[in-house]
């Protein structure tokens, strides 16, 4: 399967889905993308705009995962009072790929603190919008957890940053998807059921 893996971070999402795809990977950080590169070497990783790079070549893929950037529709801008419209390259993007890609795709974000414009399937603090079902998820980590120390998060989503610079270390771990969750996804789209993720611990109820 040839898949785009836009706005790529570090991967979380990407992180349980085995080195059997040819994956491209598009991220505009350097600094965040050579941590992804050193992650995942068989990977092809781009240095450019996710947005630009998605109009010009989502017809080269047949799984298309898309995390355009959410502060301006989260929660927390809202509650600093941040003046700011919202980005709406993720609307953008939604409506274009239902209208024009033939593959499979989904495009994660936060929860806003707006009535999100178009419906979406809430996992845990993210929402998906998707051109297939995405099923019935239930998520077994503690709020507790989740909203623990920074180095919880770290352990949680298995990414060491320490000796990292040139970036918000927090914000980067924050913005990760649960590698599981990731996997979960693309198993959706692939019409895969699993009771158990690569010998991980569920943490998933289908």
């Amino acid at each position: 399967m040839k898949i785009l893996n836009l706005y790529a971070g570090i991967g979380g999402n990407r992180k349980y889905w085995g080195d059997e795809h040819e994956i491209t990977a598009v991220e505009i950080n350097r600094e965040i993308a050579s941590i992804y590169s050193y992650n995942y070497p068989n990977d092809k990783m781009i240095v450019t705009d996710a947005h630009y790079y998605l109009l010009e070549h989502y017809m080269e893929y047949d799984f298309i995962w898309s995390s355009p950037p959410c502060p301006s529709h989260s929660r927390m801008c809202f509650a600093k009072k941040t003046k700011e419209y919202i980005d709406m390259k993720l609307y953008q993007e939604i409506i274009f790929l239902d209208a024009f890609f033939k593959g499979k795709w989904v495009v994660e974000n936060v929860t806003p603190y707006y009535e999100p414009l178009i419906p979406a399937k809430k996992v845990g603090r993210h929402l998906f919008w998707s051109n297939f079902n995405i099923g019935s998820v239930a998520h077994k980590i503690s709020n507790k957890i989740l909203r623990g120390e920074q180095s919880e998060k770290y352990a949680i989503k298995g990414f060491d940053l320490s000796n990292e610079k040139g970036f918000r270390k927090d914000q980067v771990i924050n913005n990760c998807v649960l590698p599981e969750t990731g996997l979960y996804i693309l198993d959706c789209a692939r019409e895969i059921i699993r009771k158990s993720s690569n010998g991980q611990p569920s943490l998933f109820d289908v």
